[in-house]
């Protein structure tokens, strides 16, 4: 039986998310000569959007197109997806908040090997693929093997595959609906209810072009007055990790990452930040990123673009005393 790898794609308002074209290359390191098949699910002009755009992409489309499944609830599309996806083969999620709730009751339902988190992937020999792994928040690769005799449900992290991007082709879109609903509609136990926007603060840091991010490395509050000079020296606005909202040292509107704001600006500044996945999560559109950190071995510094070992209590103040001297 020919190998079959199936990708899916998350979309928000008829935008593939970046990690559509991560996925594709996944796929091609896993197996260059594997047929790659996206998976669209939503409803309605959205969905449509989506999928004529991962056609350009992907030589295989296949949506699930119904009102119940606008807004994407893992239990719903996993039950759906069962009914769709043929067992036996691979199938990537992107590794973030949905794809960590869809994934797992996935592999249980199609009786497949369940792999999380996976950052590169070193080839497959006959069932058996071998890939990497990142723990203890970053600091240890684990290189691991993983038995795809009965299928694979693998989620990939963000930005750890280049995107794929060739856009020449004009994939085929099969229309698998009917299928996923062919027994009805699955009892899930839960149902979506409304959707809450969180509340925009002082500085929409999604529509920013330039981020300052701090993280746990300013050890102080009041050593966040550096951050804020040399946003302003750079004019920047200012964003941060998680572990500065816990300390209610910033409102919840500055987090980047998974559990706080989706980012997309074209130069990051990550300030005494170790790079956590969930952190990586929320910034998007690859960007120009500059690392300053005093731990050399911070994962920040395996996406950085440039990379400074140092602390930051030290270097801050001499990178904006240097910026403002140039521009006079």
């Amino acid at each position: 039986m020919a190998r079959q790898i199936f990708s899916y794609i998350i979309h928000k308002k008829g935008i593939p998310d970046d990690s559509a074209l991560e996925l594709l290359s996944a796929a091609a390191k896993i197996d260059p000569e594997a047929s790659v098949t996206a998976v669209v699910t939503g409803w309605g002009s959205d969905l449509s959007a989506a999928c004529r755009e991962a056609s350009k992409s992907y030589e295989h489309v296949w949506k699930v197109d119904n009102e119940s499944i606008a807004y994407p609830d893992a239990a719903l599309i996993s039950a759906l997806l069962q009914r769709v996806l043929p067992r036996g083969h691979i199938v990537l999620i992107p590794h973030e908040h949905f794809g960590m709730d869809l994934a797992p009751g996935l592999s249980i339902g199609l009786g497949s090997t369940y792999l999380p988190d996976v950052v590169a992937v070193n080839g497959i020999t006959g069932n058996l693929l071998l890939a990497v792994r990142e723990e203890f928040n970053g600091m240890v690769s684990t290189h691991v093997s993983c038995d795809t005799s009965e299928g694979a449900i693998i989620t990939v992290r963000a930005g750890s595959f280049p995107p794929n991007e060739n856009k020449d082709r004009s994939g085929l879109l099969t229309d698998k609906t009917d299928d996923a609903f062919q027994e009805g509609m699955p009892d899930c136990g839960r149902r979506f209810l409304e959707l809450v926007q969180a509340e925009v603060g002082d500085v929409d840091i999604t529509k920013s072009e330039v981020l300052v991010s701090v993280g746990r490395g300013i050890e102080e509050q009041e050593n966040l007055e550096i951050i804020h000079e040399l946003a302003q020296a750079m004019g920047a606005d200012v964003s941060c990790s998680r572990p500065i909202v816990d300390a209610k040292w910033m409102e919840k509107s500055r987090q980047v990452g998974t559990s706080g704001q989706t980012v997309k600006p074209k130069v990051y500044m990550a300030l005494g930040i170790s790079g956590s996945f969930q952190h990586l999560g929320g910034i998007k559109g690859s960007p120009f990123i500059v690392a300053i950190n005093k731990n050399l071995k911070a994962p920040i510094f395996q996406v950085a673009d440039v990379g400074v070992v140092a602390d930051i209590l030290d270097f801050i103040p001499s990178l904006t005393e240097k910026i403002n001297e140039g521009k006079k």
